[in-house]
């Protein structure tokens, strides 16, 4: 039984030593064996472009060729929609602003989708709300969700009377809110009265 388990481990050290030998220390591998996806340069400074004009996906892939891996886009429209099929979303802006940059920078792309025209500026979301109630007519339901406090009991109606069921709030814009800009916020709930964005508000 001993010499069956010694040849057993003389087994099984021979074929670890003939894996070592295929990829010293595991080099050019994830902890599952795969290839990974990209390896990060060293890091330094690069001539970072302009993406301006650019599909997302394809100015991600430029940036990642140059070596700047650490990336983020918001929506420029300022309705906090996210990009999740980057080919149907292009670029308008971008934070840092081309120039020599080191590359553990965060590349931010402002973008809107593909049909859609790019603001005269980058839109930024309203500052979270204080103990006044902000004026947030105009901006997405979900930004304005995310305006007020998390505990904040908020009732959204659909403000053209159809009682239409809104699933997506990105794509929702409020027209009335109560109470009105400028009103204390002491824990009370919160109405939005909303159309889909490219209807009028009644």
């Amino acid at each position: 039984m001993q010499i069956a388990r010694a040849a057993a481990a003389l087994a099984l050290a021979a074929l670890a030593t003939a894996a070592t030998a295929c990829d010293p220390a595991g080099a050019g591998t994830t902890g599952d064996g795969r290839a990974p996806a990209s390896t990060p340069a060293t890091a330094g400074p690069a001539d970072l472009p302009s993406f301006a004009g650019m599909g997302l996906q394809a100015a991600q892939d430029k940036a990642q060729s140059l070596g700047f891996y650490r990336l983020d886009s918001h929506d420029a429209l300022g309705r906090g929609r996210d990009q999740i099929w980057d080919r149907d979303w292009k670029v308008c802006f971008q934070r840092p602003a081309p120039g020599s940059r080191t590359t553990t920078a965060t590349i931010d792309f402002g973008a809107v989708k593909r049909d859609e025209s790019c603001p005269g500026q980058d839109a930024s979301a309203p500052a979270s709300a204080g103990a006044t109630m902000p004026d947030l007519t105009g901006t997405s339901l979900k930004v304005a969700r995310t305006t007020l406090t998390p505990t904040t009991g908020i009732t959204v109606q659909d403000a053209s009377g159809q009682e239409r069921f809104i699933l997506v709030e990105s794509n929702w814009k409020v027209c009335s809110q109560s109470p009105a800009a400028g009103g204390g916020l002491t824990g009370q709930p919160v109405v939005f009265k909303a159309v889909k964005f490219g209807e009028a508000c009644p």
